[in-house]
C-alpha cells in the first residue's frame, strides 16, 4: 500500500513510521567531544606521534598547561588518540601527579604545595608543617596534601610548591617563595657535556663502538662484581648475555624512578655528574644491540628531568646519538613503577601493574621485545668499571666484602647524605661517616634499605650492610637508604609510618597486597598489636603478593615484633 494512500476521504496516513522526534537521542551514548576541547589538546599536542605509548606523556602536556585534566580534554585526547575513553580514564586516575576532574567537579587550585611525610620528613616535624600550611592558606587559592618521599630526605622537613622543592622547609620560606611566584625547578650546578668531554668523557664509548668485544666488557664487568643497585642485587654483567641471546629488536630500559623512601643516591649523581651514567648507559645499549634506549624518570625530579633534556640535545647535537635513540620519559607519581615490569607497562603508556612471570623481561619487555633493564647507579659504575678497570670496585675489601656502596644517609645522624663508602660497612661506621649522632640523640634503631627491610635495634651494630649480608636477619640492604632512629623515636611508629606509604603505594592488582596492607595498617594503629593476627596476615601477604610491594611490606612489622616487643 503507497505511503500517501488516504482512507475514506482523509487526508495521508502514516501508519506505523514516525518522525524521529520526541523520545529518540539527539546524540549517542557516552561523553560527547567538545570541539573547543578539542582543538586545545590538538594545540598542545602540536606534531607530536599520536601513539599509544605516548598517553602519559600527552596527559603531563594537558595536566601542565591546565593544572588538571578536565573530562572535556580527556575525551578529547581520547578521540585524539582513536582510544577508548576508559583506556584514558584508567591511566590518568592510576598515577597521583594527573588531578581528574569529572564533570561538575571543582578543579584544584592553581597552587599545590605537596608535604613529604616519609619516615625521615616525619621524623623532621612533616605533620606539624603540614598542618600549619593548611591553617596559614586560604583553600580556594592554595592546596595543600601529603605525599611520598621526594628523595631530599638529606634536607628534611621537604616540600614541593609547584616544581620548586623547598628543603628544611617551614611557613616562612613557603610564603617567601609564594610571594615570588617561586615555583619552577631550580637547577643547580652540574659536569656538562663539554667539561665532562675535556676530560676523556666518551672516549671509552667511541672505542668501544669503533672495534670492541661485547664479551670482553661484559666480563670486566663480571670481575668488578657490579650488582643490581636499584634493590634486586642480580650481577650486572649476566643480564647482558640474557638480553643478547634473544633475537631483536632488542631495548634497553633505564629505571630512574628511585622512589625507595630513604633513597636518594641516583638524585645526587644526577645532579652533579650525569655524562657518567650517560656514557654506562650507551656502553650497555651498545653491548646488547639495543635499537633504543628508555629512559624512565620519576616526577618528583624536575630538575633532573631537565638536566637529562638539555644533555640528551648536547649528545644529539655532538653526533654521539642519534636523535631520538634516546627516548626521556617522565613518571607520574607511582612507587610501584621502580618494579622493572611495572616501569615497562607505564613506558608503553598503560597503568603500571607488574606483570606475571616468567616470561622475564629480558626475553620479553618493551612491546614485547627482550629489553635490558638497568638502574641509575648501576650504569654509573659500567662507565668508571669501563673507564678504569674492574679494580674501582673489587679493589676495596672490609669485613669479608668487596666494593663500594652509596649510602642514602638520613634521619637522626648530624650530617645526612650520600656517602660513598665500603660495602662491607656497619651501621656504626655509616653513622661516623655522617658526623655521628645529631645533637642530643642516642642511636636506637636503624632502617638499613627502604622501608622494604624493616627496622634492626642498634644492638645489631656490626652487620655490614651489604647484599646477602641482611638476609638471616629478616632484612636486606635494598637501595641502601638508611634512616637512623634515635631514642627519641618510636619504633612502632615508625613501622606504621612505613605500612602507611605501602598502603598507599600498592597498585591494587592482588588482594594479598591490596587489602593486606589496608588491614595491616588498621591492626597497626592499635594501642596493643594483635600479633598473632599480624603474623598470619604478614605470612599471606609474603607468599601470595605477585611483586616485592607486597612481599616486603610486612617486614617492618615482623621486626618490630621481634626486636621491640615493649613497644606493641
Amino acid at each position: 500500500m503507497a505511503l500517501d494512500q488516504t482512507s475514506k476521504g482523509k487526508g495521508p496516513q502514516k501508519g506505523v513510521w514516525k518522525s524521529g522526534k520526541g523520545r529518540g537521542r539527539h546524540h549517542p551514548k557516552g561523553r560527547q567531544l567538545d570541539d573547543h576541547a578539542w582543538e586545545e589538546v590538538r594545540a598542545l599536542l602540536g606534531d607530536r606521534p599520536r601513539r599509544r605509548d605516548l598517553l602519559i606523556e600527552h596527559l603531563h602536556l594537558i595536566q601542565d598547561e591546565y593544572g588538571h585534566l578536565s573530562a572535556a580534554h580527556l575525551r578529547a585526547l581520547a578521540e585524539e588518540m582513536r582510544l577508548s575513553m576508559a583506556e584514558v580514564y584508567e591511566v590518568a586516575s592510576f598515577y597521583a601527579h594527573f588531578d581528574v576532574v569529572k564533570e561538575g567537579e571543582t578543579p584544584p587550585p592553581a597552587m599545590t604545595i605537596r608535604v613529604c611525610d616519609s619516615l625521615s620528613c616525619e621524623l623532621a616535624g612533616a605533620q606539624e608543617l603540614k598542618a600549619a600550611l593548611e591553617e596559614g592558606t586560604d583553600p580556594s587559592q592554595v592546596r595543600v596534601v601529603r605525599a611520598p618521599c621526594m628523595g631530599r630526605c638529606d634536607t628534611a622537613p621537604v616540600l614541593e610548591l609547584g616544581h620548586n622543592h623547598i628543603d628544611h622547609a617551614t611557613p616562612q620560606k613557603v610564603d617567601a617563595a609564594i610571594a615570588a611566584d617561586d615555583t619552577h625547578a631550580h637547577v643547580p650546578d652540574y659536569e656538562t657535556l663539554a667539561a665532562y668531554a675535556a676530560e676523556g668523557g666518551y672516549e671509552t664509548l667511541k672505542g668501544l663502538r669503533e672495534g670492541g668485544d661485547w664479551e670482553e666488557v661484559q666480563e670486566r664487568v663480571l670481575a668488578s662484581g657490579l650488582r643490581g643497585l636499584g634493590g634486586a642485587g642480580f650481577p650486572s654483567g649476566k643480564k647482558w648475555g640474557f638480553v643478547r641471546g634473544n633475537p631483536g629488536p632488542r631495548y634497553l630500559a633505564v629505571n630512574g624512578d628511585e622512589g625507595e623512601p630513604g633513597t636518594f643516591k641516583d638524585r645526587y649523581y644526577l645532579e652533579r655528574v650525569p655524562h657518567l651514567f650517560l656514557e654506562g648507559m650507551l656502553i650497555a645499549a651498545w653491548a646488547v644491540e639495543a635499537e633504543r634506549v628508555y629512559l624512565y624518570m620519576r616526577d618528583e625530579y624536575p630538575a633532573v628531568l631537565e638536566i637529562l633534556r638539555r644533555e640528551i640535545a648536547a649528545l644529539e647535537e655532538a653526533g654521539i646519538v642519534s636523535p631520538g635513540f634516546i627516548d626521556l620519559r617522565r613518571g607520574a607519581g607511582a612507587y610501584i613503577c621502580g618494579e622493572e615490569s611495572a616501569m615497562i607497562e607505564s613506558i608503553e603508556g598503560k597503568r603500571g601493574l607488574p606483570r606475571h612471570r616468567p616470561p622475564y623481561v629480558a626475553q620479553v619487555g618493551i612491546f614485547g621485545q627482550p629489553t635490558l633493564v638497568h638502574n641509575v647507579e648501576t650504569l654509573h659504575w659500567v662507565a668508571r668499571v669501563c673507564r678504569e678497570g674492574p679494580e674501582v670496585l673489587s679493589g676495596t675489601e672490609k669485613n669479608g666484602r668487596k666494593g663500594l656502596r652509596s649510602y642514602s644517609v638520613s634521619g637522626r645522624v648530624a650530617n645526612p647524605g650520600v656517602h660513598l663508602l665500603p660495602a662491607g660497612s656497619t651501621i656504626m661506621d655509616i653513622i661516623e661517616a655522617a658526623g655521628g649522632m645529631a645533637e642530643g640523640h642516642s642511636f636506637k634503631a636503624y632502617q638499613p634499605g627502604g622501608p622494604s627491610s624493616g627496622l634492626l635495634p642498634a644492638s645489631m651494630n656490626d652487620i655490614p650492610l651489604d647484599f646477602d649480608t641482611l638476609q638471616p636477619h629478616g632484612s636486606f640492604i635494598g637501595s641502601a637508604a638508611v634512616v637512623v632512629l634515635s631514642d627519641r623515636d618510636s619504633a612502632k611508629a615508625a613501622a606504621l609510618n612505613m605500612l602507611r606509604f605501602f598502603e598507599d603505594e600498592s597498585c591494587g592488582q592482588c588482594t594479598p597486597c591490596r587489602v593486606g596492607c589496608e588491614k595491616a595498617v588498621k591492626l597497626m594503629e592499635q594501642d596493643h598489636w594483635d600479633q598473632t593476627l599480624l603474623e598470619e596476615l604478614s605470612e599471606a601477604m609474603v607468599y601470595a603478593s605477585i611483586c616485592g610491594l607486597g612481599q616486603a611490606a610486612p617486614n617492618p612489622i615482623r621486626l618490630v615484633m621481634k626486636h621491640f616487643p615493649d613497644e606493641i
